[in-house]
């Protein structure tokens, strides 16, 4: 044993310990384990995948995790690996994939599809931007305009694209707009675009670019790196997709969308069943389908989201 050292300061004594002692067992050598199968890139080998949105966005898929599947499946069987890992023997009742990760959507264990990772490159206007970042479970690095200078790149709809206030939605629009109005309000943005040329001189001129972007209208483009899981993907894309998003916004999840489908196409099939193009009822709603009578409220919009449900399944049935 090593010999008792006083401290003279504290008045306490401690054992000294060897640099050999403190350092711990050593590291082992890594051990590469080569796949019992043969894999394949889940992206075909290609650096990335995009699609344009609107005149100068985009959507690219650069990443994925797993990013190589074993031959003949898809990024679906890290879900299944991860729920299998989970479950134990209690998956032994599911004889398939497709059964598996149908189950897991449909009863909502979301943990196996968190294994499963997507990276995106996307360039979009600083208003759509805003509304994005409001999904806050990704990992988000955007471009620096307090270091970099704005591109050149603005938003400007069409004149067909431009679209009256909706009545009874504060937050949404509804159908097309007087002709003239639209004309109207396409030459206040360009108004507003002609503020990048007083944008680059004032830079020139010492006005500190973290300054200087405050000028620029939010119908400028930004771009950012986005990387999420894909439980949280679906979340976003089932409000994004929604016809009560804007539509602009619109545009870009579904890109989004046909971007991982070929890579998850299980998963995202399920998505579509049971989220995207399924309807939850309240209690309220449940009780007024199993009586026939009025749905048991005087709120105005439940009132009007019951009743549009009705619509929605009359049509369908």
């Amino acid at each position: 044993m090593p010999p008792e050292v006083t401290s003279e300061n504290s008045g306490c004594s401690s054992a000294s310990v060897s640099p050999e002692a403190m350092a711990g067992a050593p590291v082992r050598p890594i051990e590469r384990i080569a796949p019992k199968v043969p894999m394949v890139d889940v992206m075909g080998g290609s650096a990335r995948w995009q699609i344009p949105v609107h005149e100068h966005g985009f959507v690219a898929l650069c990443d994925a995790m797993p990013r190589l599947v074993p031959e003949g499946k898809t990024a679906d069987f890290a879900i299944v690996q991860a729920a299998r890992v989970s479950y134990g023997e209690g998956t032994k009742l599911v004889n398939e994939d497709r059964g598996l990760v149908r189950y897991l959507l449909r009863h909502r264990h979301t943990t196996p599809l968190e294994m499963v990772e997507f990276k995106f490159h996307i360039a979009m206007p600083m208003f759509i931007a805003r509304q994005w970042i409001r999904h806050r479970t990704a990992n988000v690095n955007e471009y620096s305009a307090r270091y970099s200078i704005v591109p050149d790149r603005f938003y400007r709809p069409s004149v067909d694209s431009v679209r009256s206030q909706s009545k009874s939605n504060r937050q949404g629009s509804d159908g097309m707009i007087e002709v003239g109005t639209a004309e109207q309000f396409l030459e206040l943005l360009q108004d507003a675009e002609s503020h990048y040329k007083k944008y680059l001189s004032l830079m020139e001129q010492g006005v500190a670019r973290e300054l200087a972007r405050t000028a620029l209208p939010v119908s400028v483009y930004t771009e950012w790196y986005w990387k999420c899981d894909l439980h949280n993907i679906f979340h976003f894309l089932s409000l994004r997709m929604d016809d009560h998003a804007q539509l602009e916004i619109q545009d870009f999840a579904r890109a989004m969308y046909a971007l991982i489908k070929p890579i998850v196409p299980i998963a995202c099939e399920a998505f579509e069943d049971y989220r995207l193009n399924g309807m939850h009822l309240t209690a309220l709603e449940i009780e007024a389908m199993r009586t026939g009578k009025p749905l048991a409220t005087e709120n105005s919009r439940e009132i009007a989201e019951w009743e549009a449900k009705r619509v929605r399944l009359a049509r369908e049935s």
